[in-house]
């Protein structure tokens, strides 16, 4: 139990490290990937974000959208990649090969779709590469570049706020 906590403490302070060293510089490209992080508990339709990227007219092949669920135990075969969080080790360590992929390739915008505050998901989107990071919940505003506050289930609401801003900012 105490070996948890300090866990938990050393991931903590790594992602605070990543926060307060991150540099915020949106470039002015076009959006062609998009990645996703979901929370199983919370939302886990990944075809509505298949139909909707098809919807914005982005057909890259290396969208990417992957789950994590609270369950170690936990397997499915109808999702890409999902992790839990036997898959996190030490000071930010990731002790899975799909997730360290995932974070390491420079995706154009990563959307944080989940609401309840969550250390792994929090270190995933710290940790990303993305260029745009776009999110939910206002738990850590640093995590963010855009917040579209509404609720995981509200997915509507989300595409709709979504492709407002991206055409704002001139990424469609």
């Amino acid at each position: 139990m105490f070996l948890k906590a300090f866990k938990e403490k050393s991931n903590r302070k790594y992602v605070n490290k990543l926060l307060d060293a991150r540099k915020v510089a949106v470039n002015n490209h076009k959006v062609k990937t998009i990645s996703v992080l979901l929370n199983a508990d919370e939302f886990n339709d990944f075809e509505a974000f298949r139909a909707y990227f098809k919807e914005l007219n982005l057909t890259s092949p290396k969208h990417k959208i992957i789950a994590y669920t609270g369950d170690d135990k936990f397997e499915s075969s109808q999702w890409e990649t999902y992790f839990s969080p036997k898959d996190f080790g030490w000071k930010g360590k990731i002790n899975n090969i799909d997730l360290q992929a995932f974070i390491d390739e420079d995706y154009d915008v990563l959307i944080s779709y989940y609401e309840n505050e969550n250390l792994h998901l929090n270190l995933i989107t710290a940790a990303s590469k993305a260029n745009l990071k776009v999110g939910l919940c206002r738990n850590d505003e640093r995590l963010y570049d855009l917040i579209i506050e509404t609720k995981p289930k509200d997915i509507k609401t989300f595409k709709v706020e979504f492709k407002k801003y991206l055409s704002i900012l001139n990424k469609l």
